[in-house]
Formats: structure tokens, C-alpha cells, sequence
């Protein structure tokens, strides 16, 4: 189901970025897309299907981005982003008069979160003395 989503996804997005190229730019900065035509549509008509097309494409796009993202959490629970170790569930926030700090170190939160390997690659880098 999400190689299809992607796949549909992956379609938008390029027919996205054709029709928004295809339309006249109002600078006239380089004029590609703006010529004659040849008579097929007015410039009018040519760009009310244009600007229509990309409000549904651009629907259609920001629709498979959130279905590729609710199928990307499925089954993942209920976890911090922030969490390396990953499947570590964000507790509730204490109440208040609630334990403010544990009172054994074993009984301590476990590690291994981004700040936590942050801290420990600060520790490992060697000691630089100061100059004065």
C-alpha cells in the first residue's frame, strides 16, 4: 500500500512541477510558456485550466503526503522523535508533588536519547588546555 502511495505521490509531484512550469510567469522574466500557441486555447482559458489544474494537483499532493505519513506511524506506538533508541514510550507529565527526582540513582530514567549521546561525544573529544 505505500509502495502505491508513493508511486501516486512521486506522479503528483512531477505533474506538479510541469503544470507550474508551463504557466505564463506575470514578470516576464524569461517567457517560456507564454507564446502563442497556435490558437488551441485563449491565453485566458489556457490560464484558468492552468491555475486550476495546479489547486488540484496541490490537494492531491499535500493528501499523499499526510497518507504517507499516517501510514510511516502506523504501528509505531506511541514514541518521541527525539528518542535514539527508539520503541521507548513518552511518559505523562508528572502531577504536581509528584517525585521531582528519584531518590536511588538506579532508579533513574533511561538513556540514550540524542542529548544524551550529544553529552557523551562531548566527553570523548580530548582536552584542549587553554592558552593564556
Amino acid at each position: 500500500m505505500a509502495t502505491v502511495l508513493l508511486v501516486v505521490h512521486l506522479l503528483i509531484a512531477a505533474g506538479l512541477v510541469g503544470v507550474v512550469l508551463l504557466q505564463r510567469s506575470e514578470g516576464g522574466a524569461l517567457g517560456i510558456g507564454g507564446g502563442g500557441g497556435g490558437g488551441f486555447m485563449t491565453g485566458r482559458g489556457t490560464a484558468n485550466l492552468l491555475t486550476r489544474a495546479t489547486a488540484v494537483l496541490a490537494g492531491l499532493f499535500f493528501l499523499t503526503s499526510i497518507g504517507l505519513t499516517l501510514l510511516a506511524l502506523q504501528g509505531r506506538g506511541n514514541v518521541s522523535p527525539l528518542d535514539a533508541g527508539g520503541g521507548t514510550p513518552v511518559s505523562a507529565p508528572a502531577k504536581s508533588g509528584e517525585g521531582t527526582a528519584p531518590a536511588d540513582a538506579s532508579k533513574e530514567a533511561p538513556r540514550g536519547g540524542v542529548l544524551d549521546s550529544l553529552e557523551k561525544g562531548r566527553q570523548q573529544l580530548p582536552q584542549v588546555p587553554k592558552s593564556q
